[in-house]
């Protein structure tokens, strides 16, 4: 069982039905909850949503930083924790993590994947279940295209979770922007297997 006493991240059974590796359960008794992770190093973005028919709504978001001065170790330390309480305070069935990364500056994409290893890490601690998305993706399940850009993005994420305004930061709207990429893939997912 999970945090929240629910069912295994792959497969098993809940009180409402059978569990399926995609995060998707038939009959669920409870709303899922899924985390979206924005990765990065100086700025890890993080939101929690849950499902809510025909909708979502927010649980919570958090930007977590840290210092360029402190040394590596103490910093993927910090994310591991921050994470982690985050992870236990919200308690989803499922995380969204961006699967595209700098792929130009090799010194970025190699500690930017040093901090997507322990929010992989620590999501495997938990026995979650971790579904990457692109950026086209997400901008193709919020706005419909593939070419929308991040203000249209946040627009769509304010819309959605029925938010007073647009997440100030850029890193918590593509964190929250994963988290529903997620449950439309899902839903997606039930309509084609019905």
């Amino acid at each position: 069982m999970d945090a929240r006493g629910r069912r295994p991240a792959s497969g098993g059974t809940t009180a409402g039905g059978t569990a399926a590796a995609d995060g998707t359960a038939a009959a669920p008794s409870t709303p899922m909850r899924v985390v979206g992770v924005d990765p990065g190093l100086a700025n890890i973005g993080l939101g929690a949503i849950e499902e809510v028919r025909p909708g979502a709504r927010l649980l919570g978001s958090e930007l977590i930083t840290t210092s360029p001065r402190a040394p590596q170790p103490e910093r993927l330390l910090q994310v591991r924790a921050a994470f982690h309480a985050f992870v236990a305070t919200h308690r989803p069935d499922a995380i969204a993590i961006e699967g595209q990364y700098f792929h130009r500056q090799r010194d970025v994409a190699f500690r930017v994947g040093q901090a997507v290893g322990v929010v992989l890490l620590t999501a495997a601690e938990a026995g979650l279940p971790v579904f990457e998305y692109g950026p086209m993706q997400v901008k193709r399940a919020l706005v419909g295209t593939g070419k929308a850009d991040k203000a249209q993005v946040a627009y769509m994420v304010r819309a959605l979770l029925t938010l007073p305004s647009t997440p100030t930061s850029n890193h918590v709207a593509d964190a929250l922007a994963l988290a529903l990429t997620h449950l439309q893939s899902r839903r997606i997912g039930q309509l084609t297997s019905d």
